[in-house]
């Protein structure tokens, strides 16, 4: 058996090579691995001792060559491939392991230049890999560092691949392949050519949105089904998943996620994770029922029950604390569907032993959890894809301007802050009565936002909760004064809009007439 081994990251390539050798393996390599190889005494053919021409433009072409790529392309039950191989004096070649020169690490680092970008396309790296992929029946093929125990393994107990792995190899290997040259196309579309600026110490601008999209996805599971029980899903995930997002999550007990579990999970982690104490979030149908905060798990969760039990039953709920026995007390008298938090202590995993259909999320969160957040948001349209920066902005205190009579009290601002955020994930027009940190009325995804506060209000109301010397947030700005006067005649005091409008002093003028404060934004907050 031939292995030809070429790898740019050479991360445990030594012991596995070892391995192969130690199997009976011949070891044919390319420069730097055969040094490596060599210099750990270790017996290594080069491959341009096999094909009998050097290396050239700068290692730019060594291994495209009828003799690497006949090897690896041969179908060894065809006669008259293994005949053209025998009048060429070309050897087979059994196992191919090469990862690829680092493009995506060396365009992720600041000041990239673009010279640099282009020497990190690797050509001899990928047309390999394509051919010994092509040809899975006769030839594995090794694309990653993780991958070597089980060709090892299979090696030790059958003498050669099964078909099975070296079709999982080939398919793993056209994957990489796939990505690799999506990000390619990716950098090399969002350069913003400039010619007369061309050096070796180039550094392109990039454009935000590439000339094509490459976007890569790995499958985590096949769904049950989709948002209707008549439509058909699965569940992908970044590549390189962010600590702390949804997909890097771990399911501890439960029933399998659903459709419409993942996405309801999706938006109540994103919402709790702005918060820096200690929060719950309840989402039912994409939006937050309740939000609160507290001292505690336990204490954060009373509240943003509160805000609308009837919505809460069945909802999603994520707390950005350690969910411990009391809190689990407390949330499993109700029906939930999903529970997510950064950990479970062992008396909140026993509350739930019995309640085998209740699906536990853990995830953990990073230190600077609230900062990890996707950059890009996509959503489909009619053979087409809108694609946008994702809505990141964080509310300061400094932000807000004051544009009324009656300023606002620190506790009001407080509490503006928290409704803001709140606000941010609620489907628009959005409309989010707060106190004490905690939602007292929401008003969501109505097509007036007149109607969002009356059903805020409605609310409210249901949950005998009252709405006197309350604040509320506004997605987007009040276009008349009449939906001011609905949330002051419920009892807000005070109200933050993002502003904007043709008629904000005729708004502004009301809430002076009413003798609330406002504060203005400056940002819009709209999520459909």
């Amino acid at each position: 058996m031939n292995a030809l081994i070429s790898v740019s990251d050479k991360t445990g390539i030594v012991e596995f090579a070892r391995a192969l050798h130690a199997l009976g393996v011949r070891l044919l390599s390319t420069g730097g691995t055969a040094k490596l190889l060599a210099e750990h005494g270790l017996p290594v053919t080069e491959v341009a001792e096999v094909t009998q021409f050097p290396e050239m433009l700068d290692g730019r072409v060594k291994t495209l060559h009828p003799k690497v790529h006949g090897g690896l392309l041969a179908r060894r039950e065809v006669p008259e491939h293994m005949a053209a191989l025998k009048a060429h004096g070309i050897d087979t070649i059994d196992l191919l392991v090469v990862n690829l020169y680092p493009f995506e690490a060396t365009v992720a680092k600041a000041g990239c230049t673009l010279a640099d970008a282009i020497e990190n396309i690797d050509i001899g790296g990928p047309a390999m890999v394509r051919s010994a992929a092509k040809n899975w029946a006769d030839v594995g093929v090794v694309t990653d560092a993780s991958q070597y125990e089980a060709v090892i393994a299979e090696l030790k107990a059958h003498g050669k691949l099964s078909h099975k792995l070296r079709f999982a190899l080939s398919v793993a290997a056209f994957n990489r392949i796939s990505q690799y040259d999506g990000a390619i196309s990716n950098y090399l579309s969002s350069v913003s050519f400039e010619e007369e600026k061309l050096s070796e110490s180039y550094v392109p601008e990039l454009a935000a949105f590439p000339g094509q999209s490459n976007q890569q996805y790995v499958k985590v599971q096949d769904l049950r089904y989709g948002e209707n029980s008549h439509q058909q899903a699965a569940w992908y995930r970044d590549l390189q998943p962010a600590a702390g997002s949804l997909a890097t999550g771990i399911q501890l007990q439960g029933k399998e996620l659903s459709y419409n579990n993942i996405a309801d999970a999706d938006a109540a982690w994103e919402c709790v994770k702005s918060f820096e104490a200690p929060a719950c979030v309840i989402v039912k149908h994409a939006n937050p029922c309740g939000v609160a905060v507290g001292k505690d798990a336990l204490e954060s969760y009373s509240k943003a029950f509160q805000t609308d039990p009837t919505s809460a039953f069945g909802g999603i709920i994520a707390f950005n604390r350690p969910v411990d026995g009391a809190a689990a007390q407390a949330v499993s008298k109700q029906f939930v569907e999903v529970l997510m938090a950064p950990d479970f202590t062992a008396e909140a995993l026993e509350v739930f032993k019995s309640k085998v259909n209740v699906r536990l999320m853990k995830i953990a969160l990073p230190e600077n959890y609230g900062a990890v957040r996707n950059a890009l948001e996509t959503k489909r349209v009619g053979s087409g894809l809108l694609l946008q920066t994702a809505d990141n902005h964080e509310l300061q205190l400094a932000d807000l301007k004051v544009v009324t009579v009656k300023q606002p009290t620190p506790e009001e601002l407080n509490d503006l802050l928290f409704a803001w955020k709140v606000a941010k994930y609620v489907k628009s027009n959005a409309i989010v009565f707060c106190k004490n940190g905690m939602t007292m009325g929401v008003g969501a995804g109505q097509m007036s936002r007149l109607d969002s506060a009356r059903i805020a209000s409605i609310k409210a109301a249901a949950a005998n909760l009252t709405l006197q010397n309350t604040v509320v947030a506004s997605d987007a700005f009040f276009p008349f004064r009449d939906g001011l006067d609905v949330v002051v005649d419920a009892g807000a005091t005070c109200v933050a809009q993002p502003g904007g409008s043709m008629r904000d002093q005729e708004v502004i003028d009301a809430a002076n007439e009413r003798g609330v404060a406002m504060v203005f934004t400056g940002v819009r907050h709209f999520r459909h």
